[in-house]
């Protein structure tokens, strides 16, 4: 946040003046919140990674990469699950690659395919920063457990709507 707060909340009067010059303000008013919410929790989460030489995305690979069965993932995989451009994914990885957080490794099977293996180093990181953004709410301060479970719910009816999975 930048200076001190302000005395009243800028988004409701913009809605207001949304409303008596536009129209309905109610879907600007959601849109200017989601995207002013996701500033926060960007800080937020960007914060309490920082001291742990890491980015959100870094630490999304991270995370993946340790949830998976054989702590390893193909290139292409990690991309799909990530919902990354190829090049990105390479990006990240050259970074992690770089700090020794994972390594590359050759697929069993399939010459074509890199596999991405994290590293005992990647595991000791991705938990000490899991606990830094968890310690830190992920940002989303005031929000109650089920309050945070009917958030995801909606935002899950927007993604899935604009074809971001079909399930």
């Amino acid at each position: 946040m930048t200076g001190h707060p302000l005395p009243f909340d800028p988004i409701a009067r913009a809605a207001e003046s949304w409303t008596q010059r536009i129209g309905p303000s109610e879907t600007m008013a959601a849109v200017t919140s989601v995207m002013r919410v996701q500033q926060i929790v960007q800080s937020a989460v960007d914060g309490a990674l920082k001291p742990h030489r890491l980015t959100f995305a870094r630490y999304e690979a991270l995370v993946l990469l340790t949830f998976s069965r054989r702590g390893s993932l193909p290139m292409r995989v990690m991309g799909e699950r990530l919902q990354l451009h190829p090049t990105s994914v390479t990006n990240i990885v050259d970074r992690l690659e770089s700090d020794g957080l994972v390594q590359r490794e050759p697929h069993p099977t399939d010459r074509r395919t890199t596999l991405v293996a994290i590293t005992d180093a990647g595991r000791d990181r991705m938990k000490v920063a899991t606990e830094a953004v968890v310690e830190a709410g992920f940002g989303l301060q005031g929000l109650s457990g089920p309050e945070t479970v009917q958030l995801t719910a909606l935002l899950a009816k927007v993604r899935h709507a604009t074809g971001d999975f079909t399930e």
